[in-house]
C-alpha cells in the first residue's frame, strides 16, 4: 500500500514538473466530471403505432435530480446514477478547446396534467380516456414517459477562453462556445397496456450554446460552472419493447446548469 502511494505521489510530481506554466495553453488537456440541473420547454409528443396515431400537446416535463448522499454521488458503482456530465477537452491553440462529452440529463413527463389530444386510438378502452379533445395523464395506465437513464446527449463542442484573473495560484477564465451531438436516451415508456420499454436507442440530435466560468487553482485543479441553452429533436423514441414500429417523436428546448471539478495538464514537454 505504501509503495502504491509513493508511486502515485511521484507520478503526480512528475506530471506537475512537465506541465504547462499556464493553464489552457496549446497542447493542454482538461478532464472534467460534474453534475447538472435542467429545465425543459413544453413539448408536443406524437405517438404512432399499430392501432393509434395521436399527438399530445404542450406536455410538461421536469428533470429528476438524485437526492444527495455521499454514497449515491461518490461510490464508484453509483456515480452515473445522478444527473452527471463528463468530458475531455483538448487545446489545439492557446485558450481554444475542443470538447468531447456526455450530458446525462433526466427528463420526466409530469403525470399530474391534462393535455390536448389530436388523432385516434382504435382500442375502445383507451379511446374512452379522451374526453372533449383532452386526456388526463394522471391515470398512468394511459402513459408514463421518461428519459431517466437518461436523456443522454453525446456531444462535441468548441469553446474560446479568456483569462480575466491571473494570480500566482489562481486563474479565472470566462468561456463561450457551442456544441452539436446525438441523443442516445434510455427511455422508460409504458403506453396503453404495452409492455414497458426501457432500452438505449439512437433517437435524434441536439445543439447547444454554452458559457462557463472556470477557476483554476495551482495551474491544474479546475472548478467550473457552465450554463447551456440548447435544442433537442428526437424523431425516433422507442415506446414498446418488441420490434413493432411503434415510436414517439418530440422536440423541445432546454436550459442546463452544470458544475464540477476537473484537472488540466499539458501533453507537450516544456523547453
Amino acid at each position: 500500500m505504501k509503495k502504491k502511494f509513493l508511486y502515485l505521489l511521484l507520478l503526480t510530481v512528475s506530471l506537475s514538473a512537465n506541465a504547462q506554466t499556464e493553464p489552457f495553453k496549446k497542447g493542454s488537456v482538461m478532464v472534467f466530471w460534474g453534475w447538472n440541473f435542467s429545465t425543459y420547454s413544453n413539448s408536443d409528443i406524437h405517438f404512432k403505432g399499430d392501432g393509434y396515431d395521436f399527438q399530445l400537446s404542450n406536455v410538461v416535463a421536469n428533470d429528476r435530480p438524485t437526492p444527495f448522499t455521499f454514497k449515491k454521488y461518490f461510490k464508484l458503482s453509483n456515480i452515473t446514477i445522478p444527473q452527471v456530465n463528463y468530458r475531455i477537452t483538448y487545446f489545439p491553440k492557446d485558450n481554444f478547446g475542443i470538447t468531447l462529452g456526455m450530458d446525462h440529463m433526466k427528463y420526466v413527463m409530469a403525470q399530474d396534467q391534462t393535455v390536448n389530444f389530436k388523432g385516434y386510438i382504435s382500442d375502445p378502452e383507451y379511446a374512452a380516456m379522451v374526453q372533449n379533445g383532452q386526456v388526463n395523464l394522471s391515470d398512468a395506465k394511459f402513459l408514463t414517459f421518461e428519459h431517466t437513464d437518461g436523456l443522454n446527449y453525446i456531444n462535441i463542442g468548441a469553446q474560446k477562453y479568456h483569462n480575466v484573473l491571473d494570480k500566482k495560484n489562481i486563474d479565472l477564465f470566462l468561456s463561450y462556445g457551442g456544441g452539436i451531438g446525438a441523443l442516445l436516451p434510455k427511455s422508460n415508456v409504458q403506453l396503453m397496456g404495452n409492455e414497458r420499454s426501457d432500452r438505449f436507442h439512437l433517437a435524434g440530435f441536439g445543439l447547444d450554446a454554452r458559457a462557463a466560468v472556470s477557476m483554476v487553482l495551482w495551474k491544474h485543479v479546475v472548478i467550473q460552472v457552465e450554463g447551456k441553452y440548447g435544442y433537442i429533436n428526437m424523431p425516433d423514441v422507442k415506446t414498446t419493447l418488441n420490434n413493432k414500429p411503434d415510436k414517439a417523436s418530440q422536440d423541445f428546448v432546454y436550459g442546463e446548469i452544470d458544475f464540477g471539478i476537473g484537472y488540466t495538464f499539458n501533453t507537450r514537454k516544456q523547453k
